[in-house]
Parts: structure tokens; sequence; C-alpha cells
């Protein structure tokens, strides 16, 4: 899974191992530094440091209030299962749901993700091939495939986005169902010759997007600090997808949409919402 963004970087501490040196960059520039970190390499951003900082049990999106309703909503779609996450880094919801009885497998291009997962579940609970969400081709047949908290986004290409819809159908049995949560861009905040948002502001805790319209592109960028001069920092590249888009990627692929709400809990989309869970229902070949 991709968040936008939630491990942290000293700004000031030396680069970690394989790290370019743009990561760090002032915004100078924000039209270079959605490029520079467009093409910065997954393992780059999501390495150790990002692994080790990413879990924060019983609260963010750990929260009961945030988790609970994720997994008991995947397991009423999941039936008998088995479920299989793409991007299932750390095994946030994964674990949960094995916890409560249903198989559940995941694909992971991030080796220190996978890590971290094996130090709450080994392998036989939750096995885990290393690879490429948009690609990765795991055994089995599944009655869900699902992708949280943002994770399409972390593809940076239209064409991408389309082989991940590809890839889950088949994954899937006759009638199966791919569920993405996934955040609404915000682009209506963007005054003329405005380039960035904030889209949260806390004491200790500034979260703002910087945005290239023509490619898509959005940068997370995400401020944390206590009352000294340093700030921490930690950035993430996503492409973003409007709704009608997303659900025009799922028609290439042999999907139908079958629900979207605001949430897990099942609150209505509207032309107001910030965030949706879609689910989305492979027809049958017939």
């Amino acid at each position: 899974m991709r968040a936008r963004g939630w491990a942290i970087r000293q700004l000031d501490a030396p680069e970690p191992s394989g790290l370019r040196p743009f990561a760090r960059k002032p915004l100078d520039g924000i039209g270079r530094t959605l490029t520079s970190l467009a093409v910065m390499r997954h393992e780059d951003i999501w390495d150790l440091e990002a692994a080790q900082e990413y879990d924060t049990p019983g609260k963010g999106m750990f929260a009961p209030e945030v988790l609970g309703p994720a997994v008991d909503r995947l397991e009423e779609l999941a039936g008998d299962g088995p479920a299989r996450e793409f991007a299932i880094g750390t095994g946030r919801v994964a674990i949960a749901l094995a916890e409560r009885g249903l198989p559940v497998a995941g694909i992971e291009l991030s080796r220190p993700m996978i890590d971290q997962l094996r130090t709450r579940a080994d392998e036989t609970t939750v096995p885990v091939m290393v690879g490429d969400m948009a690609t990765a081709r795991a055994p089995g047949a599944y009655t869900l495939v699902y992708l949280v908290y943002n994770g399409i986004s972390a593809l940076l290409t239209q064409s991408e986005q389309v082989a991940c819809f590809r890839n889950a159908a088949r994954h899937l049995t006759g009638g199966g169902r791919f569920v993405i949560e996934l955040w609404v861009p915000e682009l209506r905040k963007l005054p003329p010759g405005q380039q960035a948002t904030v889209f949260t502001s806390e004491p200790g805790y500034i979260g703002l997007d910087t945005y290239d319209v023509l490619q898509q592109h959005v940068v997370s960028h995400h401020f944390r600090f206590g009352a000294g001069r340093q700030a921490r920092l930690f950035r993430s590249p996503h492409r973003y997808i409007w709704p009608a888009e997303l659900d025009l990627m799922g028609q290439l692929a042999g999907f139908q949409l079958e629900a979207r709400h605001v949430d897990w809990s099942g609150t209505e989309f509207t032309a107001e919402s910030r965030s949706h869970v879609s689910v989305y229902r492979l027809q049958d070949a017939s």
C-alpha cells in the first residue's frame, strides 16, 4: 500500500544509501521537482527507514476507527476468499484479515516493507510475492483483489494504472471484485498561477501537494516539526486519477463499477467528496 507519505526524513541528515540528491531539493521550481521525483526509483522512496517508520500501531491509519471498517468491508466482499492485496506494504490490512481467518496474500515491490511485515506475520500466515502490482502474476485465483490508501496513484503513468486493472482481472475468478481506495484530486483549490495546496495543517505537521496538471502528477510533501528549527520531510510522487477515468480503466479490463462510497462505512459519495472506495466487479467471460 502506498499512502500519501507516512515516513519522514531529517532535512539536514546525510542521504540514505541510493537516495538521489534531488529528493531534498528546495521548491525553487515546482515543475523540476515534480519531474525529478517522478523518475525516482520505488525502492529509493520506500526504503528501510520508510518501512520502519510506516507502522503506527493504534493511531493514524492503524487506529481502530480507520482500520476496522476497512477490514469489515473487505471481509464481506471476499466471501470465502481467498484475497490478494496489491502493494501490501507492511501488512496493515492483510494481517488484520488473516487474523479473522480469511486466506490473504500480497504483492509488494519494496523488500524493506516486506521485511517489516515479517516482524508481525510469517510467510505461511501472509504469503507475499516480490513484484510490481501492474505486472506480477501470482499463482491461484481469488474472489477479491484490493488496493488501499491511494496505492494505485503510486503508478505514475496512465498505461501502468490500466495495466494494474488488467493484472487484477488476471487474478480474479469470474464475478470477483477489485476494490480501490483513492483520493479525489482537489484541483478546485488551485487558483490561476498557483501550483500547491495544503491538505493538512495541525500542530507539528503540515502536508501539502504540488501539482503538474499537464501530466496529472502530484507530489505529496509531509513536514513534521517540534519547537526547534529543524523539520523532517518525506515526499512521494503520484499520478492522480479522476473517478470517471478510473471507471474507464476498469471497463478496459472487463470490470463494471458495482459501488462507490466516500469511505468503508458506506457514506454516500457526492460532488464534494474528497475520497472514495470503489468496488469493481469482473464480468463473466460469457
